[in-house]
């Protein structure tokens, strides 16, 4: 089993802790972390993007000359798509563009980011996470005394308003919950932080 030192705020050591192979430890897949992504990348599209038909352009209520005689190409309205502010053809409407994978490849692509910063050492374990009152100030001390210079994502077992506060100004840091462990947050911060009672709560979910 992979074997993690535990810190406190400070950034002293007070112990270790063993963590769950088939979570943590496993051989990552990149494929399917790779999918993982691109799904989760696609379902945040807003797919709001519009284009007018020829029916909801203004204009174009009568035809704009005689069928024949005119020598000119025949004509129905000048909000066809051939004419200057017709009617768009084929062009974008609101859409979805979420789609689901299968829940075992779901929970693979989790558990292959999980490890893949655990084999990185990038993985930060924390005896608890508190303060007193949100004040940014103190949530960048513990930063420093962590060594923690880069992105970093921070998991709490439950939702702690007291830490999140602290941590919304902060470029670069994020605060979720155990239970909102996701790929996408995973690969796109360097350093994982996570208390002791995070990864409890996440060894009974994917346990």
């Amino acid at each position: 089993m992979p074997k993690v030192t535990v810190l406190n705020q400070t950034g002293s050591s007070v112990g270790d802790i063993e963590l769950n192979a088939a979570i943590f430890g496993i051989v990552p897949n990149e494929a399917v972390l790779f999918e993982a992504i691109v799904q989760q990348r696609a379902s945040l599209r807003q797919g709001n993007h519009k284009v007018k038909n020829r029916s909801e352009v203004a204009g174009g209520g009568r035809k704009p000359w005689a069928q024949k005689g005119t020598g000119r190409a025949r004509q129905g309205s000048i909000r066809s798509p051939q004419w200057r502010g017709g009617g768009i053809v084929f062009g974008p409407t609101p859409r979805s563009y979420s789609y689901k994978l299968p829940k075992k490849v779901r929970r693979l692509a989790l558990l292959s980011a999980i490890s893949t910063k655990v084999q990185e050492e990038n993985l930060i374990v924390l005896e608890a996470l508190a303060f007193n009152a949100p004040k940014t100030k103190d949530f960048i001390q513990v930063l420093k005394d962590l060594s923690i210079n880069k992105k970093a994502l921070i998991v709490t077992a439950d939702l702690d308003e007291t830490v999140a506060l602290s941590a919304r100004n902060i470029p670069g840091i994020s605060v979720i919950t155990a239970t909102g462990l996701n790929v996408l947050d995973l690969v796109g911060h360097e350093k994982l932080v996570m208390t002791k009672a995070a990864i409890q709560k996440v060894e009974e979910v994917l346990g």
